[in-house]
């Protein structure tokens, strides 16, 4: 399994389109100028959509590679390949933790402001959305196929920007964070549930082509 977690976050490195990373810095910069002692939270949201984004990315790669007729044909089990893929999201997950400390580090620096509850909800989002977003992907890649998991993708950005818009618009960012904090544990323990939960549904549906 050591040597499929590898392959899988090796793969979400090398298959980063530099097109979407570009957009993605560049809407994050974007959001650091105009949201001021805030940045680093909006920052951190738009990376945890681009790591979640990027881990179903990686596995398609897979998927265009044929590699899945190959790894039917390998001596491990269901629940060997499928665990490895989600250990791998769970590994990146390092990543998009670090991404949001540095963003929030920035925007300390930057305005001379620091606040715990705001490093607390980035925090909280950027393990969160990577958990709800291919607990929910992963499955339905391994049961309807890849296309479906995007199409999931593309309608579950909607909510997001408007949960963002919500906030800034109407009740303010400081509610934002309110909102995150008070719901953090919960939700996080919801998308832990989700993500388990997801291994299996997958594993039933690797099974199912295998």
């Amino acid at each position: 399994m050591k040597g499929l977690i590898y392959k899988d976050i090796a793969i979400f490195f090398k298959s980063i389109d530099k097109k979407t990373a570009l957009i993605a810095v560049g809407a994050t910069v974007l959001l650091m100028v105009k949201t001021g002692v805030y940045a680093g939270l909006l920052a951190s949201v738009m990376f945890a959509l681009f790591i979640a984004i990027q881990d179903l990315n990686g596995f398609m790669s897979d998927e265009r590679a044929c590699w899945g007729k190959y790894q039917m044909a390998l001596p491990v089990s269901a629940v060997s390949v499928v665990a490895g893929k989600y250990i791998s999201v769970a590994g990146t997950l390092i990543f998009s933790l670090a991404g949001s400390i540095l963003f929030n580090l920035i925007a300390s620096l930057a305005h001379r402001s620091f606040s715990g509850a705001v490093w607390g909800a980035s925090a909280a989002i950027a393990v969160i959305v990577p958990l709800l977003w291919t607990g929910i992907g992963l499955p339905l890649s391994y049961w309807f196929g890849f296309p479906s998991a995007q199409a999931m993708g593309l309608f579950a950005v909607f909510p997001m920007f408007y949960f963002v818009k919500y906030f800034e618009d109407g009740a303010g960012f400081s509610a934002m964070v309110d909102s995150v904090l008070s719901f953090a544990v919960l939700a996080g323990a919801a998308a832990a549930a989700l993500f388990v939960i997801s291994m299996g549904i997958s594993m039933a549906g690797y099974s199912r082509r295998k």
